[in-house]
């Protein structure tokens, strides 16, 4: 990031043209740049109509301002916000204007939140929701997102720290005053009570199990299986669009095509992938190699079969996919296709797993394979809200916990205990974002928004 002594301005609305645009400005020239662009400051917090002039005092829009003093706004630092029209021709105009103003320059992307970060307005793991809350595609994403930008874990993370810190200053007592007459003997013992209790929270926590991060992902599902079974037809049904070429001519599809869903408020990937068969077309071996691949690596497949041929040929023939075939058989969904005069309803194969039996092309049987897959979907995700989102802070709570673990297992050794706890306490700050986290900050902040 640049010098935070700028002023950093940027569009933090939608894509002109749109009805409103907003303009944010934040540092510590954000009063001279106000008083500029419409003569004077107006009240804290309050709407003030005004019409805003560049330099030579030609009129550019009118609209309203909005001025926030620091400390007390978003990022700490003087704020203001200009909502003007949303014309391509008056954001350019204004932000020529802003341009032209000594001290100010355009915000890189995230460098509003990380100054807010910066500021201690929100902690690392707030931070974070707040991305994943822009990023969420399903109602499910946006709930988590807001209960971690809420401080779902970062206020836990600071209790358990403050606990830490407070059974390490007993230990460094210990130490340090051990000869003092008026100090307790027996002070690890209070000490490693209370990491024990610390130790079984954060534990519990880990225990969850990582459904909560694999929301912020979604489930990836692969539709595969052999040349012109219908796989382009059935993902654009699923998808309820044209997002594939379906052609009766087998080999169309060579490369991978995705499309994202929302089913019942689930993230949903669904890929279609190349027909799986024996060819010496290198372009096609290509596309039969990364179909493989995303099979492989997909928490589900849809393996699609042509339901008019023998029962023989139901079954999936994994045997075909070679090395990386997926090696639980409960990720593998058989689909039998092209019943248009459906009346088997079959939902399980010869070998007793799951399996289907629709018509891509009319619809037929499309209801109970979706009433399943958000079945699936809410399995592998539940509803059950947990503190960790993301596999960063599972690693910095489990080298908490390890090193907690690893004081209470010390007998005569208080200064490895204070090490130990001295560890932990590490960790935690790291995960909110307190100490030694400088190496990770541009790569949360760089995928944030222009704005935000």
């Amino acid at each position: 990031m640049l010098s935070p002594n700028q002023t950093i301005f940027a569009l933090s609305s939608g894509r002109a043209p749109t009805a409103i645009a907003i303009i944010r400005l934040s540092g510590p020239h954000t009063r001279d740049a106000v008083e500029s662009l419409c003569g004077k400051i107006p009240p804290p917090r309050v709407a003030h109509l005004a019409t805003l002039q560049n330099a030579n005092h030609e009129s550019i829009d009118e609209g309203v301002v909005l001025w926030f003093p620091g400390p007390h706004s978003v990022t700490g630092e003087d704020v203001a916000e200009f909502q003007v029209h949303g014309g391509r021709a008056v954001i350019a105009a204004m932000f020529e204007a802003l341009g032209k103003i000594d001290g100010l320059r355009p915000a890189e992307p995230g460098e509003f939140t990380r100054r807010a970060f910066e500021n201690g307005k929100l902690d690392l793991t707030e931070a974070e929701g707040l991305d994943d809350l822009i990023h969420a595609d399903t109602d499910r994403q946006r709930r988590q997102a807001l209960r971690q930008l809420k401080g779902l874990l970062g206020n836990h993370a600071r209790d358990w720290r403050e606990q830490i810190i407070k059974a390490s200053a007993l230990v460094e007592a210990a130490i340090d005053f051990s000869d003092e007459g008026d100090v307790p003997d027996d002070l690890i013992g209070p000490a490693k009570e209370r990491v024990k209790h610390l130790l079984g929270d954060i534990e519990r926590v880990l225990a969850t199990g990582g459904r909560s991060e694999r929301l912020r992902d979604g489930l990836v599902v692969a539709i595969a299986g052999a040349p012109n079974v219908g796989k382009s037809t059935l993902m654009n049904a699923l998808a309820r669009r044209d997002v594939a070429i379906v052609s009766p001519q087998a080999g169309t599809t060579r490369d991978i095509i995705e499309v994202h869903l929302d089913l019942d408020g689930y993230p949903v990937t669904l890929i279609d992938t190349a027909g799986i068969h024996d060819t010496s077309d290198p372009i096609e071996l290509e596309g039969i190699r990364r179909a493989k691949a995303r099979a492989t690596d997909a928490d589900l497949v849809f393996w699609l079969v042509d339901g008019r041929v023998g029962e023989a040929k139901i079954s999936p023939n994994v045997s075909e996919w070679g090395e990386g075939v997926p090696s639980d058989p409960d990720r593998i969904w058989t689909i039998r296709n092209k019943l248009d005069d459906l009346t088997d309803l079959t939902t399980t194969s010869s070998d007793g797993q799951p399996a289907f039996s629709i018509s891509a092309k009319n619809g037929r049987g499309l209801s109970k394979l979706t009433d399943s897959l958000v079945r699936f979907a809410s399995s592998h995700f539940d509803d059950e809200v947990s503190l960790i989102t993301r596999a960063r802070h599972r690693t910095l709570l489990t080298d908490a916990a390890d090193a907690l673990g690893r004081a209470l297992s010390m007998k005569e050794e208080p200064e490895l205990v204070a090490e130990e706890l001295r560890i932990a306490i590490h960790s935690l700050g790291r995960l909110i974002g307190r100490v030694d986290v400088e190496d990770i900050l541009d790569s949360i902040f760089r995928d944030f928004c222009i704005g935000k």
